[in-house]
């Protein structure tokens, strides 16, 4: 089964200790990640670039097992940079460095065309609210038109709500491109804190049933330490609390235990399982995709 996300790679400054730890991250690209290891036939759309640090990002993932055939190269912008900082509860917050960053014009590159029309024969395609907030009107119509053609030939598209205040003009700018986003796709996986943010609405059931309204059947419902809810109304918890090291990457891990699981057959309950496995090991180490346990 061919998976492809897209969206933007940054890269990732993070605080251990007194020093500063030099990696990479981005929601899908987290989810792209976690998948090739699991040993998903899965590449990356995105555009790097022309700086050393973000051309290196290339090998580096190769070497993880992910397939950069449809990572662009912009040459004259740079990779984006985000610095990471954690609290006593592992709780994070974010700087950022990517406004002018490659992958906000990776579909106006020349090889964009040919990228996308590899992407639209996959089996899944993944992209994330953020996915949409950093592109450019035609870009985000291009990416919704290849959504579009994964879902009418049968295929499956997963959309994540992730929901960033400071990536979009207003709510409504947000609200009105995640609903797009939402009939167009096939497994939903919002977040309960970011529904909340961007609509007020704080009941996951209300959430399922506004997304499930607008065509989206498959819709888990992630609801932090408290677990997740599924399409059918059931609540699927974590097998056990943690005290978290590092809570960025828990969504986007998950995520990728869910579909991962999901494209091999499992159940929605046994999906949900394998997301908060990895979401919890995950948690317990620093960075939005820590490095592979020896």
């Amino acid at each position: 089964m061919r998976i492809v996300l897209i969206g933007e790679a940054m890269l990732e400054l993070s605080q251990r200790g007194p020093a500063w730890h030099l990696g990479h991250g981005g929601d899908t690209l987290n989810t792209a990640l976690h998948l090739a290891r699991m040993g998903h036939d899965v590449a990356y759309l995105t555009a790097l670039g022309s700086d050393p640090l973000g051309m290196g990002l290339r090998e580096r993932w190769r070497a993880e097992g992910l397939d950069t055939a449809l990572v662009l190269h912009h040459p004259d912008r740079a990779t984006g940079l985000y610095a990471i900082s954690t609290d006593e509860r592992g709780e994070r917050s974010f700087a950022y460095w990517r406004d002018q960053s490659a992958a906000r014009a990776m579909f106006a590159l020349p090889d964009s065309a040919r990228a996308l029309e590899q992407a639209a024969q996959a089996d899944l395609i993944a992209f994330s609210l953020i996915t949409l907030a950093i592109l450019p009107p035609e870009g985000r119509e291009a990416l919704l038109a290849v959504a579009r053609s994964v879902r009418q030939r049968g295929g499956q598209v997963a959309f994540d709500g992730n929901y960033r205040p400071r990536l979009w003009p207003d709510p409504h700018a947000a609200c009105r491109e995640r609903e797009r986003a939402i009939a167009l796709a096939t497994i939903g996986l919002p977040t309960l804190d970011d529904e909340a943010q961007l609509s007020g609405e704080n009941d996951a059931d209300a959430v399922a049933a506004h997304w499930q309204g607008l065509g989206c059947s498959e819709t888990v419902v992630k609801l932090g330490e408290r677990g997740c809810r599924l399409a059918d109304g059931s609540l699927v918890a974590p097998p056990q609390v943690l005290q978290p090291v590092d809570t960025s990457g828990a969504g986007d891990a998950f995520n990728a235990g869910y579909l991962g699981a999901r494209m091999r057959g499992a159940t929605a309950v046994e999906a949900a399982l394998a997301g908060h496995l990895l979401a919890g090991w995950t948690v317990m180490r620093p960075g939005a995709i820590p490095d592979r346990d020896p």
